[in-house]
């Protein structure tokens, strides 16, 4: 009876740490599967120009290294990948600002020397973003983070420059555009999955649309449908607080071309894509299951083709 009574205890008892480690487990990947939410009010000196862009750039920066998830290497985090692809396309666009910031924006022609903490910041983030150690992409947006703080120090001390002009401007969204269409491209092919197919800006500019237009081939797997969706999510959120700073730091160029209003819709678009559903689901057009690529697509290729409506209106004139 009580060797009964011992195995019965012992069961419960392993069954007991088993459901602790099962509610650990769903805390943890719970927690980290969070999306971050909008920034809040940015601490920049008004006075100085590129304040605004800069900080916006270390603050997201910043909110990447605090808890990096594609290179996670540990149980039970390693299985998420949802917030990892997010962060992913998060980064890709402080890349795009940081490749503009150290060919256009930092400097007064192209024939300038480049600044150096700029180049330090450009080069720690082309790190590999998935590697864990030697060096790990942490400690590599870190430095990145550093080197920027004295760019920014320095902009203070009008030892380095930030040149808010509309050609800079253009190469920026013009950066922004490309970057999208790409993305888009993905998501509204998400139901084909294979195949080959133009791009979503075929037609769009001179000479796209006609004979021997370079053609996307597409092979997206079953399991790419969520990690294309939170990827896109990670590139509108970028975009979303990279042009909260444009229109502070820009304010000049936009008011004087009458795109304010224009980067006001560009912003509500951007805020839309930020959305979360239970499954992302890829249901055909006839399904009861909503399509999340196609419903993401919308909005996004919507801010896509008003960034492009913005660079064309920074040229004219």
């Amino acid at each position: 009876m009580a060797e009964k009574t011992e195995k019965k205890n012992r069961r419960g008892l392993v069954g007991l740490l088993i459901l602790i480690l099962v509610i650990f487990c769903i805390v943890v990947m719970v927690v980290n599967s969070r999306k971050p939410e909008p920034l809040e009010s940015i601490k920049y000196d008004a006075k100085v120009k590129g304040a605004a862009f800069v900080r916006t750039n270390q603050m997201l920066i910043e909110q990447m290294m605090d808890n990096w998830l594609p290179n996670d290497i540990y149980w039970p985090t390693v299985f998420l990948d949802n917030m990892p692809n997010f962060q992913l396309g998060e980064l890709e666009v402080v890349r795009y600002n940081i490749h503009v910031l150290r060919d256009n924006l930092s400097r007064m022609r192209t024939t300038d020397k480049i600044d150096r903490k700029v180049e330090d910041t450009f080069t720690s983030l082309s790190n590999d973003p998935h590697k864990w150690w030697f060096p790990s992409a942490e400690s590599k947006w870190e430095n990145a983070y550093d080197d920027l703080e004295v760019y920014y120090q320095n902009l203070l001390s009008r030892k380095s420059q930030f040149y808010p002009r509309g050609d800079n401007l253009i190469e920026l969204v013009d950066d922004y555009a490309s970057l999208m269409g790409g993305v888009n491209t993905r998501l509204i092919n998400a139901p084909q999955r294979k195949g080959t197919v133009l791009p979503v800006d075929a037609g769009d500019k001179k000479g796209n649309g006609q004979k021997g237009s370079q053609l996307v081939t597409l092979n997206i797997s079953w399991h790419q449908i969520d990690d294309n969706f939170y990827y896109a999510q990670g590139v509108a959120y970028g975009l979303y607080e990279s042009f909260k700073a444009i229109k502070i730091d820009f304010k000049r160029v936009l008011e004087e071309k009458g795109a304010m209003v224009l980067v006001d819709k560009i912003l509500e678009k951007l805020e839309r894509c930020y959305f979360e559903p239970w499954i992302v689901f890829n249901g055909s057009p006839q399904s009861i299951f909503a399509n999340h690529s196609l419903n993401l697509s919308g909005v996004f290729n919507d801010a896509r083709q008003k960034i492009d409506s913005l660079a064309m209106a920074l040229r004219q004139g």
